[in-house]
């Protein structure tokens, strides 16, 4: 498949700014692929189509505020600096606008407690830098940073956006995306299904700006995605593989977490425990071998995480529903409402 089979014009007003409270009320799309039928549901009910036994894997990264605002050396003009990835202890790769006055050489501050050397370029536009401070460098950035909302939502962070943009499941810190197939689950739906034996089972992939960045290739075998971290742990796999053996299902949260088993699987079709760095691409036609149902959010025209979920639930089927969600004015995006493919 083509770059230009994923297009689609999709209405302005539909992109969500801000999220469905509470968070488990926004409006869920079934979609059963052995009958090709769509059901309309609101996200609560997705415990329905969960039973004892599967397995709900979730991504346990959690969002810094990886967006600051500082000033250039000399001349005070305001600069942004978007944490990307410590590549060791206070060096950074980063995102930085307006990108062309930022040389190597140059240094950078925030707020007056944090400074930085631009000590090189990368190959993607963003910069290596070296920061400078006193105390501890994640507080500074908790203080200082803003939740570094996605492009398309056009308004400035606000103070609730540290909990909206987050899942409630979130423990590890590292990501500059969230895995927002999880935005809509609340304690309170969590209790719910593992009360009635879903097993809730914790995976790790910290998201990068890589989620976001447009396919530039009409021929989808020649793109390349950002390489993002993963941990999957003994138990976690065990919890999965049981599943796996009594027939159960393995329900992914979001692509973040079918990339991360997807990465990690045997000739077998089972789960290894394992750490490392994934930039796995799926897109039609692909032989999924661990996931067989997906939670995932309306996602942009021709992104990487469309392809995926066009590879899932199949390409006809899918773009069918998007259809109807754009006709039945879903919203669509971070903030938007959810689809489940069974």
């Amino acid at each position: 498949m083509k770059l230009s089979d994923f297009k689609f014009n999709l209405p302005e007003k539909l992109i969500a700014q801000y999220p469905t409270e509470p968070r488990d009320r926004c409006r869920l799309m079934v979609l059963h692929r052995d009958t090709q039928k769509i059901e309309e549901r609101i996200f609560r009910d997705i415990a329905e189509y969960l039973e004892e036994g599967d397995s709900l894997v979730v991504n346990e990264t959690k969002v810094f505020p990886a967006r600051l605002i500082g000033t250039k050396d000399k001349t005070d003009a305001e600069v942004e600096i978007f944490l990307l990835r410590e590549l060791e202890k206070d060096l950074w790769e980063v995102l930085v606008k307006p990108a062309r006055k930022v040389r190597v050489g140059n240094k950078l501050s925030v707020g007056g407690e944090l400074t930085c050397d631009v000590i090189d370029n990368t190959v993607s536009g963003g910069r290596v830098v070296r920061f400078h401070y006193d105390g501890d460098f994640y507080e500074i950035v908790e203080r200082l940073g803003k939740t570094p909302l996605p492009p398309y939502i056009e308004r400035e962070a606000e103070d609730k956006d540290r909990d909206w943009y987050q899942t409630v499941y979130a423990r590890v810190r590292g990501a500059v995306a969230a895995p927002t197939a999880g935005l809509h689950f609340s304690k309170e739906l969590l209790d719910e299904l593992q009360g009635k034996g879903v097993k809730l089972v914790r995976t790790l992939l910290h998201v990068g700006l890589g989620t976001f960045r447009p396919v530039m290739v009409e021929d989808l075998s020649r793109h390349k995605m950002d390489s993002e971290y993963y941990e999957i742990s003994e138990e976690a796999a065990e919890a999965i593989n049981e599943s796996k053996r009594t027939g159960k299902k393995v329900v992914a949260v979001g692509t973040s977490v079918v990339r991360t088993l997807e990465t990690s699987v045997t000739s077998e079709g089972w789960v290894k425990p394992g750490r490392g760095w994934t930039d796995k691409f799926i897109y039609p036609p692909y032989d999924f071998k661990v996931v067989n149902a997906l939670v995932t959010n309306f996602h942009l025209p021709a992104s990487t995480l469309l392809m995926m979920v066009c590879a899932f639930g199949g390409y006809d089927f899918v773009m069918k529903a998007y259809r109807k969600a754009i006709r039945e004015k879903y919203r669509f995006f971070s903030y938007g409402d959810a689809m489940l493919i069974l």
